[in-house]
């Protein structure tokens, strides 16, 4: 990317590859303002949540997460994409630093909120045209509540191929449908307790392989929570009810993975390949069956099925990170015990523009939320301003970006030069540092990380991890 030097020279590169990218020369479609159940959001750009494994072992948060929070207000973006997952309840967590919500930690997450929104207007002067969220979670098959190198799984079905890659034994115990029950109760207390935190919707996760996605691929589960897609989405109906009942006044998101593929793995040359599965495999929610295809038609449906249920914002990404990141987030640099990207990045990226195109066009009363953009970096603003020009997405999502860059929409918005030795180049040192059991940042490029022991940390365990 940093070789292309000129728009003419990307615009030439796709056409060259194949790769079709929204592109507008003027960024001025990300100032348009924004209305939303009669509420004027300012611009277009959302900030997506960002873990950075570094709360207490009970969820409280860090002055690092505290920085982070700044910094999602200095970064001048308008909606505020749940800040980063909150687990509703403490096996729930993806690493035992996870952010956590419930009576002891409330206060302090609403402090979280006040931060952001008061360095936001600190620097921007206003504040209510901010519509800010806290996404909710619950990691499933994914959480390490305890030890960040031991897994402790919640599963709802067992899973022929995640199951090996993870190392699920064949009787582990799957989820009953009493405990999905009181699961449910759970994201519906949290949900409450955000609302007294102050924001203004929360986002009931539904994407990465964690537990709210797993409920769409749960085709073989028997009972009232799996099987039927009616039953697949019961688990979210459920929760949605139960929020209007007890926080009527707080606005619902879902953050959805839109498709997904097979699990990846690492080839003989080093990149990325699908696990080979005989036969039709219906675990990929919007998959065509053959593993690495796409079949919108249920992702539609379910689009439509929030907004039956009055649920209006909707985030779009794919797959898992864990087992294949490159659909979600293509990065040229992988985290350094992942494979290398089996796909020029852009076509990863390009793919997830697509889809998110094809489902704003197939339920346009929704507002779509897009995301992937982050390795596009000089030429983010161009393609998003594209997409939004064109009715592709309401607002566009990145994540990394802020990390290394938090002024990035600020400086997009009001037309400056961007600072290029700030731009995300997808190292993705953010990702392989909690993967060590470390803090999630921007080692490279923000002095504040490079300043910390996990930096010197990082750097040895990268050099060990490569020496096998």
């Amino acid at each position: 990317m940093a070789s292309l030097k000129s728009a003419d020279e990307f615009q030439k590169y796709l056409r060259e590859n194949n790769i079709n990218l929204p592109f507008a020369e003027k960024t001025t479609a990300l100032n348009t303002p924004y209305q939303l159940d009669g509420k004027t959001i300012g611009n277009r750009f959302a900030i997506l949540p960002m873990e950075g494994w570094d709360c207490t072992s009970d969820g409280h948060p860090t002055d690092l997460v505290r920085r982070r929070w700044s910094n999602f207000g200095r970064s001048g973006a308008k909606v505020i994409w749940g800040g980063e997952a909150a687990a509703v309840r403490p096996d729930g967590k993806a690493n035992p630093h996870q952010l956590l919500i419930n009576d002891d930690t409330m206060q302090d997450i609403a402090d979280l909120r006040q931060l952001l929104l008061q360095t936001h207007k600190e620097l921007y002067g206003r504040t209510d045209d901010m519509l800010v969220g806290l996404q909710l979670t619950h990691s499933g098959r994914f959480a390490c509540p305890h030890d960040v190198k031991k897994r402790e799984p919640v599963i709802l079905y067992h899973h022929p191929l995640l199951d090996k890659k993870f190392d699920v034994p064949a009787d582990y115990p799957v989820m009953t449908d009493d405990e999905i029950s009181r699961l449910i109760q759970d994201y519906i207390r949290a949900a409450a307790l955000a609302y007294r935190a102050g924001f203004d919707f929360v986002d009931v996760k539904h994407c990465h392989g964690y537990l709210g996605h797993e409920f769409l691929s749960s085709v073989a589960r028997p009972g009232q929570y799996g099987g039927s897609f009616e039953n697949r989405t019961r688990f979210l109906s459920e929760i949605v009810q139960g929020i209007r009942a007890q926080a009527p006044g707080l606005g619902i998101g879902v953050r959805l993975s839109a498709f997904d593929f097979v699990p990846f793995q690492m080839g003989a040359d080093g990149k990325g390949e699908p696990v080979k599965y005989d036969g039709y495999y219906p675990y990929a929610f919007g998959g065509d069956g053959s593993g690495t295809g796409i079949d919108l038609t249920e992702p539609i449906l379910f689009l439509k099925k929030l907004l039956s249920l009055g649920v209006k914002l909707v985030c779009i990404t794919a797959g898992s990170p864990y087992y294949n990141p490159h659909i979600q987030r293509p990065a040229l640099f992988p985290p350094v015990d992942a494979y290398q990207p089996p796909e020029d990045p852009l076509v990863g990226t390009a793919r997830l523009i697509s889809v998110t195109a094809a489902l704003k066009k197939a339920v346009p009363a929704l507002t779509i939320v897009g995301s992937g953009y982050s390795y596009l970096q000089e030429w983010l603003p161009n393609v998003a301003a594209g997409a939004v020009a064109n009715g592709e997405a309401d607002f566009i999502g990145y994540g990394r970006m802020v990390l290394s860059y938090p002024e990035f929409a600020a400086d997009v918005l009001n037309g400056k030069t961007l600072k290029k030795n700030k731009i995300c180049r997808t190292f993705s040192d953010c990702t392989t540092a909690p993967r060590l059991g470390l803090v999630s940042g921007c080692f490279p490029l923000d002095e504040y990380y490079r300043g910390l022991p996990d930096y010197e940390c990082l750097t040895c365990s990268k050099k060990q991890v490569k020496k096998g």
